[in-house]
């Protein structure tokens, strides 16, 4: 049977905006937002798509916000969000059958190489007490369940850059199995840092397209050559149906169907036919009882590496048979926020569903050759008949999550 979860509630904070709405008209432009970074000068690459204008301590209050990391600012800043849209009362709400579950990649490097280098240089006694607490992923769900009173099941989830869709799998789980009423679930991640920056160059996954930043990132495009660090949080309101219903909430879609697969193959590497990630859409769909041709869209983890999106293009050919239906892939304007990825793009999935239109995806000019998906580019694609779409999110270590949402 479906798990049928809805969702009741969406906040989100990206580089394209403080807010679902304004996340939603940054990714239809459909221009890249990648710029040069200041906080990474000195590194060969040198940029990212950071988040501009949010002041911390006017949302959070200045107590609150110098005790935390930024990603955990921002799942804070998302989870407030998330249930003020969802029309839920913390005060009154049944909050041991409420719980948090988010998704973060790693803890906040930049604290931690700065907390090192104190101790480096045997000074113990500077290093703060809370660089621990502060920093550690399982803070992001630890601090929302202090924050909103949630005293139900809570914790982090790390399965890379598949973290955050794979909370939102969990998070049905637990819905599903009578555990809570409502799980406050997505994922957060701040990556636009020297030490996170340094690793991953020295891996050679980022783009080395520094002279022009905003077309660096390049989904499916032949000219990739690599991801664009990013930050930001999701976090979706999932509440039992008859729950919902009950309390008069609006359920903006349903969470049908998800599956995690592994690839048992490389630790950083995909498999290079796609192998893991078209177990977990076949999957996905069985979940939701739903066949290939029901999906109106999907919403790629397209992160612009040559090995994983020639994998995920196809298995994607395989999966719908050699015509997949529209595909779309936000990193191209956005960037890649690692953790939070996953659960940005399943509330980018909802929206979508919601508005039965399709985001472009930026800098998209020529595909692979035998590899060639129907890629929404340049404008917003019309998609009224749309009442079903997979969203696809993959990290390494070869841990794959896809998500099935279909209308409300």
């Amino acid at each position: 049977m479906p798990c049928e979860i809805a969702v009741t509630g969406i906040g989100m904070i990206t580089p394209a905006g403080h807010d679902p709405e304004e996340t939603w008209a940054g990714v239809c432009d459909g221009r890249g937002l990648a710029a040069t970074d200041p906080g990474l000068a000195g590194l060969p690459v040198d940029i990212s798509c950071r988040i501009a204008g949010f002041d911390p301590d006017a949302v959070l209050g200045r107590r609150l916000a110098r005790r935390v990391d930024p990603f955990v600012q921002y799942a804070l800043h998302s989870a407030r969000q998330a249930v003020t849209d969802a029309k839920l009362d913390p005060a009154t709400w049944d909050a041991v059958r409420v719980g948090v579950v988010l998704g973060v990649g790693s803890n906040s490097l930049d604290r931690y190489v700065r907390e090192f280098t104190l101790i480096g240089e045997g000074r113990t006694r500077s290093v703060s007490p809370l660089a621990l607490p502060r920093s550690v992923p399982n803070m992001a769900a630890a601090e929302v369940a202090l924050d909103l009173g949630v005293r139900g099941p809570g914790f982090t989830v790390s399965s890379a850059c598949a973290s955050g869709a794979t909370a939102l799998g969990v998070a049905a789980d637990l819905i599903a199995a009578g555990r809570c009423d409502i799980v406050l679930a997505g994922g957060s991640e701040s990556g636009c840092t020297l030490g996170t920056a340094t690793c991953f160059q020295q891996m050679l996954a980022l783009s080395r397209r520094t002279q022009a930043p905003a077309a660096a990132s390049r989904p499916f495009d032949t000219d990739r050559d690599g991801f664009v660090l990013s930050e930001g949080a999701a976090v979706l309101v999932l509440e039992r149906p008859a729950h919902a219903l009950a309390r008069g909430a609006h359920t903006r879609a349903m969470l049908r169907g998800h599956a995690t697969t592994g690839d048992a193959h490389h630790p950083v590497a995909p498999h290079p036919e796609g192998a893991g990630a078209e177990a977990a859409m076949r999957a996905a769909l069985a979940d939701a009882g739903l066949g290939p041709g029901d999906i109106g869209q999907v919403n790629a983890h397209g992160t612009s590496t040559p090995a994983g999106d020639a994998a995920e293009a196809l298995a994607l050919l395989r999966v719908f048979g050699g015509t997949p239906p529209p595909v779309t892939a936000p990193k191209g304007v956005l960037g890649h926020s690692l953790g939070a990825a996953g659960a940005v793009e399943a509330a980018l999935t909802v929206l979508s569903l919601e508005r039965r239109q399709i985001p472009p995806t930026a800098n998209l000019g020529c595909q692979d050759p035998g590899r060639e998906l129907d890629v929404v580019a340049g404008r917003p694609r019309s998609a009224m008949a749309m009442s079903a779409a997979l969203s696809n999110s993959f990290g390494f270590g070869g841990q794959n999550t896809v998500l099935v949402f279909t209308t409300g």
